[in-house]
């Protein structure tokens, strides 16, 4: 796919789908980790629903996916998965306060020295926030900033492409200062390290433009598990950052991007981690599986 819209039918042989067949069932769909981190813009689209990405109680019909390559031209075949679907019963959010509550008994936010953040230094706001790491040592690299690539991505090749082909490298500056360069893609780590608890679920909601000309985070969810448990100290969340029209300067420690957790009905059989082989378990600032490192 060449970096235009494609429109993808995602139905099997003409049948359609029956995704939330019960009464209080629905449905929020997102792109999965490594498809944001390949500039790769996807979302659901069912007939007759007035917003993308999600899936009406008792929907039953067609179902499609529109996919965007931003950055690279892929190779897709049948059976690739770039989206994921999570399936609600009802829709309650964690308050700001079931937040604070949370974190003070079962810690979800960590420093980068693996210490719990103290509840007093959260910021909540109709969710968590996080922020940009963009302090480093000397000559250590603090994010990648996509090249305009002719060669295609297959996406049936993991730890496959070269890093320096694909992506130039943003090392640490002295005043822990960059400027985004408009339209340009770029991947960066959270400054604190998060865990989501096994009867949490969590989404890492857009970017408010209030705060910004730029969109953080293509793949919004975060599977329970993720970040381990509170003596593993959690993981970095890596945000996938597009600055828009203008260029835009960020600074260590910024704010940049929410969090919003959900309880899970029932603690989950397999949650995110090593035992089922995920990829980005305990990660620092790490691009997608298709490369080296």
């Amino acid at each position: 796919i060449s970096p235009q819209k494609t429109l993808f039918n995602g139905n099997e042989n003409g049948v359609d789908y029956q995704i939330v067949s019960g009464e209080h069932l629905s449905a929020k769909a997102n792109p999965k980790s490594t498809t944001g981190r390949l500039d790769v813009f996807t979302r659901v689209i069912t007939d007759y629903s007035h917003r993308f990405e999600e899936i009406r109680s008792g929907y039953k019909g067609k179902m499609y996916l529109e996919v965007v390559p931003k950055s690279f031209p892929i190779k897709v075949k049948t059976g690739h998965r770039l989206n994921q679907l999570r399936i609600r019963h009802g829709y309650t959010v964690l308050s700001d306060q079931d937040i604070l509550r949370t974190h003070s008994s079962d810690p979800m936010l960590f420093t980068e020295g693996g210490n719990p953040v103290d509840v007093d230094e959260l910021k909540v706001n109709n969710g968590l926030f996080l922020s940009v790491n963009l302090h480093a040592s000397e000559g250590k690299i603090v994010g990648y900033k996509a090249k305009k690539h002719r060669d295609y991505i297959d996406l049936d090749n993991i730890n496959y492409y070269e890093v320096s082909e694909f992506w130039e490298p943003i090392y640490h500056q002295p005043d822990d200062h960059l400027i985004l360069e408009p339209e340009a893609f770029y991947i960066f780590a959270s400054k604190e390290r998060c865990r989501i608890p096994e009867y949490l679920a969590a989404e890492m909601i857009a970017y408010d433009t209030g705060s910004g000309e730029l969109r953080t985070h293509y793949a919004g969810f975060f599977d329970s598990g993720f970040g381990g448990r509170v003596e593993d100290k959690g993981a970095r969340a890596v945000l996938e950052v597009r600055s828009h029209d203008v260029p835009f300067l960020i600074e260590d420690g910024q704010t940049f991007c929410s969090m919003k957790f959900e309880p899970n009905t029932e603690v989950p059989k397999f949650v995110y981690g090593d035992d089922i082989e995920s990829n980005y378990q305990g990660q620092e600032l790490r691009l997608g599986k298709h490369f080296k490192q």
